[in-house]
């Protein structure tokens, strides 16, 4: 209940969030082909891909994006530091799904230290 009033204050920020990699190459799982025909895929030789962290605010659409050189707890960290200057007066309930990045020691201990603002709801596994 409390957690309610929290969502309709003005000074509470509701973001959903996640991270991906952009990539220049195609994961393939399966395809169906002729027999002694199977598809052939040029590819370029490396495998270069972006990981972007992002989060939208479900109130006004605000969109945040932040560009890494990995996904990690780390680079999640700087995710949370950047929202946080975003938002620097409002509770921020993000949420999020289960990555193991998301419950990292190192994110615990930031948010026991400096989270006082933060506040995540973790959706269940492989929620669509």
């Amino acid at each position: 209940m409390e957690l309610i009033k929290k969502l309709i204050d003005p000074n509470t920020v509701l973001l959903y969030a996640d991270e991906t990699h952009v990539r220049s190459y195609q994961v393939l799982w399966a395809t169906w082909s002729e027999v002694d025909w199977q598809k052939q895929v040029p590819t370029y030789g490396h495998h270069a891909q972006v990981p972007l962290f992002g989060a939208v605010s479900i109130q006004d659409g605000d969109t945040i994006l932040h560009r890494a050189t990995t996904a990690n707890a780390t680079t999640f960290l700087d995710f949370l530091k950047i929202l946080k200057r975003r938002y620097p007066d409002k509770l921020i309930v993000l949420v999020l799904d289960n990555a193991r990045i998301h419950h990292a020691n190192m994110v615990r201990e930031f948010l026991h230290q400096k989270g006082e603002r933060f506040h995540f709801i973790f959706i269940s596994l492989y929620s669509p």
